[in-house]
């Protein structure tokens, strides 16, 4: 199973957090170590908002394609509906020339929608987007040259996109906040899929799971050769106490930002433990505690990824770091020793 990193790069200077130019540079100190210390993945998530500076992740991808050697460098997503594929594409197979074929798409329709109007997008197109601009991706990601057309975009006819992809075939993830249609349209279409679970059991999501491979199966895929990855929020210290306290405040401050957005009730102390606690969405804790989690998530979903989300810029950035150090040198091995038993 691959381990990796996620972040969205958040940045908020005027809540003790850092300013976007120091983050950015942050992140590439972060891809750097991720690299080193033997991590597969990692990723970074489009956002449109002051408070994350991940506007544009394949240029930050790039950055530190040269400086490193072996680890996959992903969005997670790129907001694939409010984008162009044709760009999409050659972002990221430039990004795979310059990685030595290191490159994936995490393609998604987005939590946040800010990039619609922002793009000139119409809300109410939200799944028609989502779901033509998929089909020409993944069309131009097998044929040079391209004739398309479609209802939200002009048509292509017969036009080469370049440059061409390192890779045979550019890496496209489905990414997902827990939609049954998002799990079988990536089972019916034969790609990997990642699950946002930010809240509740991971093990809810088996059903999920369940769905995405019959939708694979019956489709005519080879079920064996699904991947499928989750994507949670987590830190990691040397004791589960040190971890938790350390990091409570700011994913309560975090949770509650956002849940004033959306409606969501005020995330107490309880709501964090019950998160803590071995069934719960949140990988907190030392690195025993944590790759116990991560096994047993991996048993219940049949990973074969699982992606930490580490980011806040309120806490000080040698912790984030220490967190990347701990996933790689110390939850990894085990992890990958007990799956070696299996």
């Amino acid at each position: 199973m691959e381990l990796g990193i996620t972040t969205f790069l958040h940045t908020r200077p005027d809540h003790g957090g850092v300013s976007p130019a120091e983050r950015l540079r942050q992140a590439i100190e972060e891809i750097q170590l991720a690299d080193q210390v033997g991590l597969d993945v990692y990723a970074i998530g489009e956002h449109h908002r002051s408070d994350y500076t991940s506007s544009s992740p394949a240029i930050i991808l790039a950055a530190a394609a040269c400086t490193t050697k072996r680890i996959r460098l992903s969005s997670a997503v790129t907001v694939l509906s409010s984008d162009d594929p044709v760009r999409v594409y050659q972002d990221f197979a430039t990004l795979d020339c310059l990685s030595k074929g290191r490159a994936e798409i995490m393609a998604g329709r987005g939590s946040f929608v800010e990039s619609f109007p922002l793009f000139g997008y119409n809300l109410n197109d939200y799944e028609e987007l989502f779901e033509e601009k998929l089909e020409l991706l993944l069309k131009i990601r097998t044929t040079e040259k391209v004739t398309w057309g479609g209802g939200h975009r002009q048509a292509i006819n017969n036009m080469g996109v370049y440059p061409r992809a390192q890779q045979v075939q550019l890496p496209v993830w489905i990414g997902t906040g827990g939609r049954p249609e998002s799990a079988v349209r990536a089972g019916t279409l034969g790609l990997p899929v990642i699950f946002s679970i930010i809240g509740g059991m991971p093990e809810r999501f088996a059903s999920l799971v369940k769905l995405y491979k019959e939708a694979a199966e019956k489709a005519g895929h080879d079920s064996g050769n699904l991947q499928i990855a989750t994507h949670s929020h987590g830190f990691i210290a040397d004791s589960f106490e040190a971890a938790a306290e350390r990091y409570f405040p700011v994913m309560a401050e975090q949770m509650n930002q956002i849940g004033r957005e959306r409606g969501w009730p005020h995330y107490t102390r309880n709501s964090f433990e019950e998160a803590c606690d071995l069934r719960g969405a949140l990988y907190v804790g030392d690195p025993e505690y944590v790759a116990e989690k991560i096994l047993l998530a991996q048993q219940n979903l049949s990973l074969t990824r699982f992606l930490m989300y580490v980011d806040f810029s309120s806490l000080p950035h040698r912790e984030l770091l220490r967190t990347i150090e701990l996933l790689g040198t110390k939850v990894a091995p085990i992890v990958r020793k007990e799956l070696a038993k299996q």
